[in-house]
């Protein structure tokens, strides 16, 4: 969890993550930042890093399992934070106009899976959205993996049936990180066939890279999130991207 606050200002993952999430957000809540009264929910929410990408459009709040996460976020100044599972959301039915979920339903067994999938749908309201971001591609699986205690990666499919089977309908369901897909397929196959690493030893797998590569591969994420903030759609990617809403009914 330390490693993963140290990365997240700079790391080139992390910046394109914020740059694909970014206007899902806003389509979400069909209001630009500082405009908004709505109130948002991270749901582990781990350091409260993306607390600071929601609160430009309301109330955002924030909850996670992890002590040390929570420790961490309320050092940088985050508020509204509580400790809990998943497929246990302290808060009321019907109460956030946008729920939130960022590579955590792969780390949950398929109980607390449907469970938090379940429970996302219990505390938005009625008409509001919820957006997901998780692994994706078995063929990526990678000393990552033991970094992030993943239990499985998603294909478009899966996930698709996953919030359908809580009642949510697809708003945009999309892979991200595609123009890095070729040099991670690579770089993930290694790592199987010298068998993956012990957690301590992945922690390099989110060490910020010397500047001009974290630069160039940034650029890339960058030019990426152009094309889906234009309506494209990747085939394929090691991250799958969704927006969901929850029926007026």
């Amino acid at each position: 969890m330390r490693a993963t606050a140290r990365a997240e200002e700079r790391h080139f993952w992390f910046r394109g993550f914020r740059w694909f999430v970014r206007p899902l957000i806003r389509k979400a809540l069909s209001s630009p930042p500082g405009t908004s009264g709505a109130r948002l929910l991270d749901c582990g929410c781990g350091t409260g890093a993306n607390l600071a990408l929601l609160a430009p459009y309301g109330a955002a709040y924030g909850f996670d399992l992890s002590a040390v996460g929570l420790e961490i976020a309320r050092l940088a100044g985050r508020r509204g934070l509580v400790r809990a599972s998943a497929d246990a959301i302290p808060f009321s039915a019907g109460h956030f106009d946008l729920v939130t979920s960022f590579d955590v339903l792969y780390a949950l067994d398929s109980s607390a899976e449907h469970g938090a999938v379940a429970e996302m749908f219990r505390v938005a309201r009625p008409g509001a959205h919820v957006l997901v971001n998780v692994a994706a591609m078995d063929v990526l699986h990678g000393d990552h993996s033991i970094l992030s205690h993943e239990r499985r990666r998603y294909s478009r499919e899966s996930l698709s049936r996953l919030m359908s089977s809580a009642g949510f309908d697809i708003v945009r369901i999309t892979y991200t990180n595609a123009s890095l897909f070729l040099p991670m397929l690579a770089v993930r196959w290694l790592h199987r066939a010298r068998g993956l690493a012990a957690e301590p030893d992945a922690t390099s797998e989110i060490s910020v890279p010397a500047a001009p590569i974290n630069a160039a591969l940034s650029a890339l994420l960058f030019l990426e999130s152009m094309w889906l903030k234009i309506g494209g759609v990747s085939p394929f990617g090691s991250s799958l991207l969704c927006l969901a809403r929850k029926p007026e009914a």
